[in-house]
């Protein structure tokens, strides 16, 4: 792998990674912003933004974006985090400067026809009832609410019905000419390219950015608590939150392998104990969700009325359990499916776009698959012993239900099993 970084004047970072075997290409313009740097009326901002930013530029109109991008078999795309908006397009090698064209275009020079705002805005509420028919989608956000209570960062990417509803023009050219800017932003491409000639492509064409960054995010303050749905379903969607590591924690590799140990495939302990000996859940699984300054460990459950009364001492048994008994061999299978995981993604040019996009958003720099797994074949069993420990004593439970919940115990009585 051979990537480069290179900055322009304006204080774009330049990134690629050169495959020269392969015969395609993904570029993508990585902006740091996000919803947790929405106030609360601005909340859905970031993407309504990320959506308009496809509906017309001075010289190319909605349908033209798309034709154009596709007229040569490419792919176009974006997607809104709590805490990075990303545009991408995926082509064929030799028409990667079309690619950055178009994306420096929507970038630059948006128009946001209020026709076409008025369209998309119904778009993105059919987007947000979508999320709200989808229960194990909504738990997620009902988690966050309780773990963030009143904060950016606890409130939903989609924003809502009201909000959306009341977003004008104005409100996204300024909002874009707040955030978008060259030291908030980052070009990175990944596949069959050579960098300087990609420097001078994103150079032409993000000549119009400014230098200035003058946006600052609201710290995340964990709080915990609940946010509970009744809902007449067939099942309960259950979240576990905790306070987690941040991308900078000294235990975030560590704790990226205690989750794999606990509820990360089909050999976890939650799998085997959960759904293989008790068949309490159809699905049940863990994961770490790490931001620059904060993290939620967080644990998902679809399970029956029913069986929510013996699922949560379970659950809260088997972390109880990684306190204090881990072997060799469960640790290295762990570690084993990491790193297969970052290794199999080094043969997607979309892939590695996206971690070197990720990287020089939280860390400034490039990290290398070494370094990474480096990191990861360092973890021992002291160390996730300690990240169970950490975790069991966080700080209060963040809890998110929807569903039958007569037999969902108080959230006091559930916090003592924990």
């Amino acid at each position: 792998m051979s990537v480069t970084v290179s900055t322009l004047k304006n204080g774009l970072r330049v990134v690629s990674d050169t495959l020269p075997n392969l015969e395609t290409v993904t570029v993508g313009t990585w902006v740091d912003v996000g919803s947790r740097f929405e106030s609360a009326s601005e909340n859905g901002l970031s993407h309504m933004l990320e959506h308009m930013a496809f509906k017309g530029t001075r010289k190319r109109s909605a349908y033209d974006i798309a034709e154009q991008i596709e007229n040569v078999g490419g792919y176009l795309n974006a997607y809104t985090s709590r805490e990075h908006t990303t545009y991408y397009a995926r082509l064929l090698k030799e028409d990667l400067e079309l690619g950055v064209d178009v994306l420096s275009d929507i970038l630059q020079n948006s128009t946001f026809v209020q026709d076409e705002l008025e369209r998309e805005r119904g778009v993105i509420i059919q987007e947000i009832g979508q999320a709200e028919d989808t229960p194990d989608d909504v738990v997620f956000d009902l988690m966050q609410q309780a773990a963030y209570h009143d904060q950016p960062m606890g409130r939903p990417i989609l924003g809502t019905v009201d909000l959306v509803n009341n977003f004008s023009r104005e409100d996204l050219s300024r909002y874009m000419s707040s955030h978008y800017k060259g030291k908030n932003m980052a070009v990175v491409a990944a596949g069959n390219l050579e960098h300087k000639t990609f420097v001078k492509m994103v150079e032409d064409h993000f000549s119009d950015l400014e230098l200035s960054r003058e946006h600052e995010k609201v710290s995340a303050i964990y709080s915990g608590g609940e946010v509970r749905i009744e809902r007449d379903l067939e099942q309960v969607n259950i979240l576990f939150g905790f306070d987690g590591m941040s991308f900078s924690d000294p235990d975030y590799y560590s704790s990226q392998v205690m989750s794999m140990i606990l509820g990360g495939g089909m050999s976890s302990r939650l799998f085997q104990e959960v759904r293989e000996k008790r068949g309490l859940v159809y699905s049940i699984y863990s994961y770490m969700g790490s931001y620059s300054d904060a993290g939620t460990f967080g644990i998902h459950a679809g399970t029956g009325p029913d069986q929510i009364t013996e699922l949560i001492p379970v659950i809260a048994g088997e972390i109880h359990k990684l306190t204090n008994k881990l072997g060799e061999p469960e640790l290295n299978r762990a570690k084993a499916q990491i790193k297969a995981g970052i290794l199999m993604s080094l043969e997607s040019t979309t892939s590695r776009m996206e971690q070197l996009g990720r990287q020089q958003m939280i860390f400034g720099r490039h990290i290398t698959h070494e370094e990474t797994l480096a990191k990861i074949d360092q973890v021992d069993t002291k160390a996730i012993m300690r990240c169970a420990t950490r975790i069991l004593n966080s700080g209060n439970l963040s809890l998110g239900a929807i569903g039958l919940l007569g037999k969902l115990e108080k959230y006091d009585k559930i916090e003592e099993f924990f």
